[in-house]
């Protein structure tokens, strides 16, 4: 008997799709597998896809909604799919993201124990898979920590949190602020107070932002575990690399690659970084030839991403070219 179905219940998950494909399968079996008192609803919101993802869902027992692939937004969309659920704790996940075990659900709605914790986000593994270069930032992130942290400025005090929020340097704001809608969850009276912007990207990190400033608090739960990344494709990298530092220019003044100069020390870094990495994995001839080779691009437009996604902020005011330039890096992101 699968855990979820599509009528309301205490909790919720919402999993907004486009062509998942066989992983997508795979994360409705382990969702069907979830061990959760009550069971869940699970609502997927479809955008469109061609390859037979909402008719899988609903065979599966999910609430499916279809909307134009035009109009798919990540904070909208994410919107959408909460506003349509019954669930006072509705959890978030993408279509690749896949529960590790039984219990993944029932560790991410145990944070809300805490009548505090406004949203909560799990903890990801890359796929056994995964390309080196990106399952090393990945191990990086905020998510990939096996520590679990609740955070806040000011609990129920937004004009103190603004206080210790304006106090911290960009680094920190920023690190303070990490939330990842990959695999998450929000209280329901918390995300109407402060729903998700309608953003194209990074909606995850600005929710709470403003969740904070608002005197909320948010938990991070390593015990709700998702396996979760992507085959590294340069293009893919740059823009997303791009669009993170677009975000956090505006969202925490964070300009970690301010000049040229900086990007081409940042670059020289980087290839000294990745070829110690790679030394030590034990790749073989062809296989660490291959990712030498390919680190050396890839550590140059990481760090010119993250200049050129930061300038965007005011190149895009003054110049009819940055623009057009800005418009073609973010779409589809």
């Amino acid at each position: 008997m699968s855990a979820f179905g599509k009528d309301p219940r205490r909790v919720a998950l919402v999993v907004p799709t486009w062509n998942g494909g066989p992983r997508f399968l795979e994360v409705l079996d382990a969702l069907a597998r979830q061990d959760l008192a009550d069971g869940f609803q699970l609502v997927v919101v479809d955008s469109g896809s061609t390859d037979g993802t909402p008719q899988a869902a609903e065979r599966a027992g999910a609430l499916v909604h279809r909307i134009p692939n035009t109009a798919f937004n990540h904070g909208a969309t994410r919107n959408l799919g909460i506003s349509i659920t019954g669930g006072e704790i509705v959890a978030l996940l993408t279509q690749d993201a896949l529960p590790m075990d039984a219990n993944y659900l029932a560790s991410l709605v145990a944070a809300y124990d805490d009548p505090a914790v406004d949203g909560a986000y799990a903890r990801q593994f890359p796929r056994s898979d995964c390309d080196p270069l990106l399952a090393e930032r990945l191990r990086q992130w905020s998510a990939a920590r096996d520590t679990p942290e609740t955070k806040s400025f000011a609990p129920g005090d937004p004009a103190g949190a603004q206080r210790a929020f304006d106090a911290l340097p960009p680094l920190e704001r920023y690190l303070a602020c990490a939330f990842d809608n990959v695999a998450s969850s929000v209280r329901r009276s918390s995300w109407e107070r402060v729903p998700f912007p309608a953003a194209s990207f990074g909606e995850d990190v600005a929710w709470a932002r403003a969740t904070l400033l608002a005197g909320g608090t948010l938990a991070f739960v390593p015990d709700a575990r998702v396996e979760h990344s992507h085959r590294i494709s340069m293009r893919r990298e740059f823009q997303r690399i791009y669009c993170d530092h677009r975000n956090l220019i505006e969202l925490f003044g964070l300009h970690n690659v301010p000049t040229w100069k900086n990007v081409f020390e940042g670059w020289a870094h980087q290839r000294r970084f990745y070829r110690e990495l790679l030394a030590g994995l034990g790749l073989g001839p062809l296989r660490g030839t291959f990712w030498r080779a390919y680190s050396v691009p890839y550590a140059f437009l990481e760090t010119a991403a993250q200049f050129l996604g930061a300038r965007s902020h005011w190149k895009t005011k003054e110049s009819a070219f940055w623009a057009a330039a800005d418009r073609k890096i973010r779409a589809g992101v």
